[in-house]
Formats: structure tokens, sequence, C-alpha cells
């Protein structure tokens, strides 16, 4: 048996516990779940949660999504390591994702996945089933537009390990790309490791090979720009005539970030965002030029979503 359809790009929680616990899932405002099949006729009949059979074993397992600050002997500072899984579900786009996210990363793993389009079940505790359950609120109000990844940058992905932690930094830094089967001439640069330009040897340092791909881009030529934060990733979708930001902050609630400015290439005349646990998100010093669009987010908590129009 395999999982029933998801919502599209909703992710949903699942919870190998019995109907006892029905009280705690209610109480944190949990309407659906997802349980092992053995425990689906147990939980049939109970009023107010929707229960659905899901079998996980082809499923694929990503990391707790988030954030360590470690210091930093250059600098004496502390600087981020971000575990973040948006590489790997572009890498399999139709696969079926587990997540084993406990207390508030739980409402970061959703956003994760919805950011990224993945069909996705988290499984937590009890401490993250209200935060879960607030994100996923949020994400059923979003509008869900069918948009295509938007890129400067194709990677050109034969599968190994070292093109995965390429794109795993190119990620973390912001430099956005989509896998290409070959070289793509729409794209502003192609990228595949085993070539001249781009040894397979120098994938032993990924963050040496990102920098490097970064620089040959140039930071001219890139699409988006995030300044005054390095824990929040970017996914972007879209096209010329509109686009949509899903901005995700690693960190999550308990390290908001304010005042994070964002620059995209394009004029965009009108912009809206929405901002989950943001009771009046807005957008503070927009500037439009005939090149580039600029502005600021005041505040963020743990997920962000900025569409773009011309």
């Amino acid at each position: 048996m395999m999982l029933v359809v998801l919502a599209v790009a909703l992710p949903g929680l699942y919870w190998d516990q019995g109907p006892e616990t029905a009280a705690v899932l209610e109480r944190a405002g949990i309407e659906q779940v997802f349980v092992p099949p053995a425990r689906q006729q147990a939980w049939q009949g109970r009023p107010g949660i929707e229960v659905q059979p899901a079998d996980l074993q082809q499923a694929t397992k990503l990391a707790e999504p988030g954030v360590q600050f470690q210091m930093n002997r250059a600098s004496a500072t502390r600087s981020p390591w971000i575990t973040a899984n948006g590489w790997e579900i572009l890498r399999s786009p139709a696969a079926l994702f587990q997540y084993e996210a406990k207390g508030p990363a739980a409402e970061l793993a959703a956003a994760e996945a919805f950011a990224y389009g993945a069909r996705a079940v988290i499984a937590t505790d009890e401490a993250g089933l209200e935060p879960l359950s607030l994100m996923l609120r949020f994400l059923r109000g979003l509008e869900q537009p069918e948009l295509p990844p938007f890129a400067d940058i194709g990677v050109i992905d034969d599968g190994s390990f070292e093109t995965g932690e390429l794109m795993t930094m190119l990620a973390r830094g912001n430099l956005l790309f989509r896998i290409v089967d070959a070289p793509d001439p729409n794209l502003k640069l192609n990228v595949k490791l085993g070539t001249p330009e781009y040894p397979t040897e120098q994938a032993a340092e990924p963050h040496v090979l990102a920098a490097k791909v970064r620089s040959k881009l140039s930071d001219e030529k890139r699409s988006l720009r995030i300044y005054g934060s390095t824990i929040v990733v970017a996914r972007v979708v879209g096209g010329a005539e509109r686009l949509r930001l899903h901005l995700l902050n690693y960190a999550g609630a308990a390290r908001p970030v304010n005042g994070i400015r964002v620059r995209v290439l394009g004029r965009y005349s009108r912009q809206k965002i929405a901002a989950s646990g943001v009771d009046d998100p807005r957008l503070s010093d927009v500037r439009v030029s005939e090149d580039a669009t600029e502005f600021t987010l005041p505040e963020m908590k743990v997920y962000a979503v900025v569409d773009l129009y011309r």
C-alpha cells in the first residue's frame, strides 16, 4: 500500500500513535493525519480528524532542517551551518519524502516541503504539533500557482555524491540553479563536474567550488541577492511576468530575522507578501528601477512568500 495522494504541494502529519492520542491532536488544531496502515482501522470513525493510511517503506528520509552556529577558528565568530533539503527534493521531484522533525523544527520542515513542491509527511513529537498545525493552516491559505523553476545556473546532475554536495552549497548561497540533462543556452551558466572547467577533484571542497561558480556567474548577473542574513535560503519560481520568492529562515521562529534586504533583477511594479507568524506582514523601502527591484522585510519568522508582478 502506497501513501494516498497528498494535497498538491501540501505536506501532512505522520502520526504512528493510536486513537487514544486524538485529544492531543485536537488541542493542537490538527485536522488530518497519516497513520501506519496497521493503525488505520483503529482510527476509523474518530470525529474531527481525517485519517489516511501511509506506508513509508519507500519514502526518502530527509534531515531535520535547521541551523547550527559553530565557532570559526579563523575569525573567532560563530558561522552558521545550514541543514537544508531543497536540493534533494529537486533531484527527485516525484519522490515521497519523510521528515523526522521534533518541536519547532516541524513547522520549518512543512515550509521547506511546500516551498519545493515536495510530497512529504512530517513525523514529530507532541511539542511539534502546534507549530506544525499553525504552519499548515498558513500554507492552506496561500495561493498555489503552477510556476516553473527560475534559475541562473544549470547543473547537469550525474547523480553523484559530489554533484549533490555542490548543489547543497549553491542552494545555501542563494545561487539559483535548476537540474538539466544538457547545457541550456537560455541559462547564464551551465555546470558539469568532470569537465576541464569543473574537474571532479575540485569537488573535494564543495564550498570552494561553489565560490568558483559564483565568480563565473558574477554577482552583477545574479537574479537574486539577499543582504543582512546568512541563514535565509530562497527558492524562486516564475518568469519574466511574475516571480514568487519562497524565503526560509533556517534558524526558525526562535531566531527571527529583521530587516533583510532583497534585490531581484527585473522591474516588478507590484509586490505582495505573506509571512507566517507575522500579524501585519509588509515590505518597506521598495525601490523599482529599470533593471532591478529591491525591498526590505522588516520582520520574518520562519517563512515568507513574496510575489512580484510586472
